[in-house]
């Protein structure tokens, strides 16, 4: 028997929208697309054109639909309220990143999840790719031993080069992305490490500024030292000044070896063992924006996997929001000149 048909809005007809939720929602054979919503009606035409459904302009007339799930795709400073609108209204909500602007407003879009019953998931998708997924197998299996210390890098030539609205767009104007490269970047490495590390990162010592882009107010490089629960440490950086190319790596270094992910143009997983074993694995390729973002997020069919059979997400609301604590330690310690607490 055929699974009934999860009918979704995309809130937001930006990029992201375009290259990411729009193509996976068409491919998925469970999916309706109802309607896709911008502030700028052409956008939200252009892909209704494409992938049927009604172009609207205002939110709450999508929410008014019969749908079941919304994505939420605008600038970051309208994801709270957006989502705890469409949360409220009933239906499963999944955000993009970061999930929020502070603390308290991902607890507020946690609690009205709760309170309608119906699921948040944020979209983090670096968990979700396959070097990554056999990276968690490989260290749960203590190939490596007990990760000592670790360093992590997301950047790129900046948004303009993939954004809708290129050099003048939201991802430069403080007041609408809230953060610049920490938050288009670095919260993803965030969330991977956490994933990776199955701990906690507790505390922050980073520098976060606007170093170079002619355009905008918001910070376009971060180096970031961070230290885990369990007492190791490493780095996080996050640039929008990487030019030309991405660098999209992760090196763990363990008691017993060290694991190389993204890093080897052959093979995206590698093990380098003290004993001088080496192990290469050859499990996809790390998704970019340089491929237009065309291949497969996993994070539809996650999202809709999970409405499907009832199933709380793993990429939930509280992970989404201990990913973005981490960013804000990151900012705390620029601006304090010292050593941040991950408020967890």
């Amino acid at each position: 028997m055929a699974n009934k048909k999860v009918r979704v809005a995309l809130i937001g007809s930006g990029s992201i929208a375009t290259h990411r939720h729009a193509p996976e929602y068409a491919a998925h054979p469970d999916v309706e697309i109802v309607a896709f919503v911008d502030r700028y009606p052409e956008r939200a035409e252009k892909l209704a054109a494409k992938y049927g459904g009604k172009a609207l302009s205002k939110y709450e007339d999508a929410l008014a639909l019969d749908i079941d799930a919304v994505s939420v795709c605008v600038p970051n400073a309208f994801h709270a309220p957006i989502t705890i609108a469409a949360l409220n209204a009933g239906k499963h909500t999944l955000c993009e990143k970061p999930m929020a602007t502070s603390d308290e407003e991902a607890r507020a879009m946690i609690a009205a999840s709760e309170k309608a019953g119906k699921f948040l998931m944020i979209g983090h998708n670096q968990r979700l790719m396959p070097l990554h997924v056999k990276a968690k197998q490989l260290l749960e299996d203590g190939v490596i031993g007990k990760v000592i210390t670790f360093r992590t890098s997301f950047s790129h030539p900046g948004p303009e080069t993939w954004s809708i609205e290129g050099s003048t767009g939201w991802f430069f104007d403080r007041k609408q992305a809230f953060v610049g490269s920490m938050g288009d970047l670095g919260v993803h490495k965030a969330d991977l490490l956490r994933f990776l590390l199955g701990e906690e990162i507790v505390e922050a010592a980073a520098m976060v500024g606007h170093l170079y882009k002619p355009m905008g107010d918001v910070d376009d490089n971060a180096v970031c030292i961070l230290r885990t629960a369990s007492g190791g440490f490493g780095t996080l950086t996050s640039s929008w000044t990487h030019n030309p190319g991405e660098d999209n790596t992760t090196t763990l270094y363990g008691s017993k070896g060290i694991l190389r992910l993204g890093s080897n143009p052959d093979y995206s997983v590698v093990v380098e063992l003290a004993t001088g074993e080496k192990q290469y694995y050859k499990v996809g390729k790390m998704q970019t924006n340089e491929s237009g973002g065309q291949s497969d997020s996993g994070v539809i069919n996650a999202f809709i996997n999970s409405i499907q059979t009832s199933t709380p997400p793993t990429i939930s609301g509280e992970e989404g929001r201990r990913a973005l604590a981490v960013i804000l330690a990151c900012l705390k310690s620029n601006d304090t000149k010292a050593f941040a607490t991950v408020e967890i």
